[in-house]
């Protein structure tokens, strides 16, 4: 879903389709609640708060869009995803660092841990978010304040969702198995229970996504939209979810061009503001003569595919070579550290091996995606 809804971001900038913005400003709180969930999952797994991780990630996130910002003389906060995305990172980080203290010191499960951790990251949200204390933000410029303001919980809701994946696995589990024997065997109630599951779920997919629309999507000011927005963008998410999972067909349908899409969506939400449009996105570059405002719609699409002929290949080459530089980077942390004689919190092992899949992934198809790990070892079929 990374593919399609970084489509809807580029054509809603590139037509200025402002009617939709209450569901533009949904798939932003979406890719964001992604970070959160995507990298709880791996910090559960993993266990790895080293330095290594730490720097991969920023790399991953900042290297490009902060080598444009200085050589383009252009403000950070023109690409302001990419704060959101550090600090929903980091918070995550925190967070998991926090219940795996918890587990070794106080001896906690997996449920307890989190749990605790989790509650203690909320009351840190709370105490900035709805405190005085958020006009800290100002300092940064007024983009920053009303960015995270309209983000500011969609990080923590994805690191609940990844608390509570073990909880949805095992029903995905028992509503989708084939093992048709053992549940006639079972009673009628579970039987029906196991039929009527999938189409529940669609329905309340469904109803979620209508409950946000007709309760607050409409709005057509968005000044009275923004303000109720961090509080009820978990309804299309969850709802989207819901129906995407509902069934195995929906669940295995899959678009390898959206998968493509998916994969170079930092670069092509970063180039966009350069090389598909410009002048922070007010005017679109003309290299057809005639494809103009006042064109034929035929030279216009003409004009824009090839821009885009130019835009995609060049947000795939951005993205190899922040990988490379990733990679490298992290190769040369991990050496300073060992001739240090320091070791970090997490294994060395794991590392070693992540940096090996990287290598493989860029000799193979040109570039991996540390992003990308993070949600496919969670085994979620949620995207397409």
């Amino acid at each position: 879903w990374k593919g399609w809804m970084q489509w809807a971001f580029i054509m809603y900038h590139y037509y200025r389709m402002r009617e939709v913005y209450n569901e533009i400003r949904v798939f932003v709180s979406a890719y964001v609640w992604m970070t959160g969930f995507g990298n709880f999952l791996y910090f559960e797994k993993k266990q790895d708060y080293s330095i290594e991780r730490a720097v991969s990630m920023w790399l991953r996130i900042n290297y490009f869009p902060v080598l444009l910002s200085i050589f383009l003389n252009v403000p950070l906060d023109l690409y302001y995803v990419v704060p959101l995305h550090t600090t929903g990172f980091f918070v995550t980080m925190a967070t998991c660092y926090v219940s795996t203290l918890l587990k070794k010191y106080r001896g906690y499960g997996y449920w307890k841990a989190n749990g605790y951790a989790i509650a203690f990251s909320l009351f840190v949200h709370v105490a900035f978010y709805e405190t005085p204390a958020v006009q800290t933000l100002n300092f940064f410029g007024k983009e920053y304040f009303f960015r995270f303001r309209a983000d500011k919980y969609s990080a923590w809701v994805g690191i609940l969702s990844g608390y509570c994946w073990k909880f949805f696995t095992d029903y995905m589990q028992w509503a989708y198995s084939d093992d048709d024997e053992k549940v006639m065997k079972k009673s009628f109630c579970a039987t029906t229970g196991k039929t009527l599951a999938p189409w529940l779920q669609g329905i309340g997919g469904i109803f979620l996504i209508w409950f946000w629309y007709y309760g607050f999507g409409y709005m057509s000011d968005k000044f009275l939209y923004n303000p109720i927005h961090p509080y009820v963008f978990w309804m299309p998410v969850a709802g989207w979810l819901m129906l995407r999972n509902s069934n195995r067909y929906l669940t295995e349908l899959h678009s390898r061009a959206l998968e493509f899409f998916g994969r170079i969506t930092l670069e092509t939400y970063v180039l966009q503001f350069h090389v598909f449009m410009s002048q922070n996105v007010q005017f679109i570059p003309i290299l057809i003569p005639g494809a103009g405002e006042n064109g034929s719609n035929v030279l216009k699409i003409m004009n824009m595919l090839l821009c885009g002929s130019i835009f995609v290949p060049l947000a795939l080459w951005a993205r190899t070579v922040t990988i490379t530089t990733q990679t490298t980077c992290s190769e040369l942390v991990t050496l300073l550290r060992k001739s240090c004689g320091r070791g970090g919190v997490g294994g060395d092992d794991d590392l070693e091996e992540e940096i090996e899949l990287q290598k493989k992934l860029l000799q193979s198809s040109g570039g991996g995606d540390i992003e990308s790990n993070n949600n496919n070892n969670n085994n979620n079929k949620s995207g397409g």
